[in-house]
């Protein structure tokens, strides 16, 4: 038998028109290999929703990629080294100075390098409206309850980030080797010496020996340039690949609900919405860099461990830090021929612990009110009264740290008593959060109020009416229905409810320590006193004759 051939295929033809121009024609041979255009069709048409408080995160993004972009260019003339020169540069009164490497070439890239004290100022400030804007933005996802499921990962991405941020922006002021920064080394090295045992090893490993060694400034260089920035890389591509697939929260309007988006697409207005912010936020940060000078090294000197800058102070991002030490009473106790120095050591385990329940607190909210729902609207601040008054707590708590952290400054500026500004700062930290939680929270609570007296009898219209009896009364005119809706459409979840402490069979039923403090935060959350009820139905049928009246 014989095989039968196989007819030869002929070319493809194609209904589609031949590229118009070559970049039309390498999109094609790139579609051809990579699927990009359904993957663009599928993607830059995603829906976005629009509010201004979503810039705070734009922003965090925008000063990461200028904070990259100076780095970048600083790093071709910073010499990280702590080797010894002769300063010969044209700033003249430090001419003649002996002083590291490190300082002598941050020197250079100030006075010799055509552009350098901008490019440096605007790194600077960059950073620091970088950690500025990752608050406000970890605040806003705070208030609105954005941080619930199934976004509690990114909240994860979005803390560590800022703690990275945070250290990193340390490590980055470090670096020139002045006296501030000296002096900001010193005191994380008395930290580490405060640790019991393990406190001496780790710092002679981390200056090669006594301080101030000569590694710690090429060891912080390395970190600074590669460590930190490399795994916030990763973060906040993680972060953004998180929203992107969760899709962005959205407050509660006319056509929005858990289910759908309401908003513009990615492409085109997103997208140039983006860019020109991206330059805006970049115009503002020059502009600061250019106006408003900040470290300015060469007023400081280089660093000598027998000298301290007599104005130190951290940036502010650490000012909490600083204010712990600095209110703590500096208590010591001995053991076993060794002197725990509590003055330190217990503000040292604070801080990480305050950081920790930033990472915890979704968690921990999840579990209070047993809440497992996947949220996509955003709450307004007033309907959630205790963790509003949580977060102002925590910032009031913040706020006196910072002032603490600077007791000597506000001294000598406001002719104060130094221990009357650190008794103060003492007594703050414990009755400073309370006292703003508890009016936060009546606040809010008034806010419910009002915002119910105005779906029951509408908005004040200014229009004085007399009765036939002989009264004055205010005309309220109806809210129209998108307004009641966004005041009505937010959940009033009820508090956790202990089981009956006998079952079906009259056996006693014991609930564990666990689940009573859990009913018991719960009711702290939404029980009675935690919230207003919202207006029913029939109490707005009920007085929605009234309304031309009263």
């Amino acid at each position: 038998m014989r095989a039968e051939q196989q007819p030869t295929p002929g070319p493809v033809t194609s209904t589609r028109a031949a590229p118009a121009n070559k970049a039309e024609a390498l999109a094609d041979w790139t579609d051809g290999r990579l699927g990009i255009y359904a993957l663009s069709k599928s993607n830059l048409r995603k829906i976005f929703p629009d509010h201004w408080s979503f810039m705070l995160g734009e922003i965090c993004l925008y000063t990461f990629l200028i904070i990259i972009l100076t780095g970048v260019w600083l790093t071709l003339f910073f010499v990280p080294s702590m080797g010894e020169v002769t300063y010969e540069g044209s700033y003249i009164p430090l001419k003649g100075i002996r002083m590291s490497e490190a300082y002598a070439s941050t020197l250079n890239i100030s006075f010799e390098i055509r552009g350098g004290l901008l490019l440096r100022q605007i790194h600077h400030w960059s950073a620091i409206v970088f950690v500025a804007a990752m608050f406000a933005h970890m605040f806003r996802v705070f208030f609105t309850g954005a941080f619930r499921k199934p976004r509690e990962i990114n909240w994860l991405f979005g803390a560590g980030l800022l703690i990275l941020g945070m250290f990193d922006g340390f490590m980055g002021y470090s670096l020139p080797d002045d006296l501030l920064s000296g002096t900001g080394i010193r005191f994380m090295e008395g930290a580490v010496l405060a640790v019991p045992i393990i406190g001496t090893y780790f710092e002679m490993f981390m200056f090669g020996g006594q301080f101030p060694g000569s590694i710690i400034i090429p060891r912080l260089f390395t970190v600074h340039i590669l460590l930190i920035p490399g795994i916030m890389l990763g973060l906040l591509v993680a972060h953004l690949i998180l929203v992107f697939y969760h899709k962005h929260t959205q407050f509660a309007g006319p056509g929005r609900t858990n289910e759908n988006v309401v908003g513009m697409p990615l492409m085109p207005v997103y997208m140039a919405k983006a860019g020109g912010f991206f330059f805006l936020v970049f115009g503002v940060v020059a502009a600061m860099a250019a106006i408003a000078t900040v470290n300015p090294i060469w007023a400081y000197g280089p660093y000598r461990p027998d000298q301290v800058s007599t104005d130190a102070q951290p940036d502010w991002y650490m000012g909490f830090s600083e204010g712990l030490i600095r209110i703590m009473p500096g208590w010591e106790i001995g053991l076993w021929g060794h002197t725990l120095v509590l003055g330190v050591f217990v503000p040292l385990m604070i801080f990480p612990l305050v950081l920790v329940a930033i990472w915890a607190y979704p968690f921990l909210e999840a579990w209070i009110t047993g809440d497992r729902r996947e949220h996509h609207m955003a709450d307004r601040p007033r309907n959630a009264p205790v963790r509003t008054a949580f977060g102002a707590a925590w910032i009031t708590l913040y706020l006196i740290l910072l002032a603490a952290g600077g007791n000597d400054l506000l001294a000598t500026h406001f002719h104060l008593s130094i221990n009357a500004i650190t008794i103060a700062a003492r007594i703050g930290f414990f009755i400073g959060p309370v006292i703003v939680f508890v009016i936060t929270k009546r606040w809010c609570l008034g806010l419910q109020r009002r915002d119910k007296e105005k779906v029951l009898h509408g908005r004040e219209t200014g229009v004085i009416k007399r009765l036939q009896h002989g009264e004055f009364v205010e005309v309220h005119a109806p809210l129209p229905q998108d307004r009641l809706y966004t005041l009505t459409s937010h959940d009033q979840p009820q508090p956790v409810v202990l089981p009956p402490e006998v079952d079906e069979n009259g056996v006693a039923r014991k609930a564990s320590i666990w689940t009573r403090t859990r009913a018991k935060l719960s009711r702290g959350f939404y029980g009675e006193g935690a919230q207003i009820a919202k207006p029913t139905a029939e109490e707005h049928r009920e007085v929605g004759s009234g309304h031309g009246h009263h």
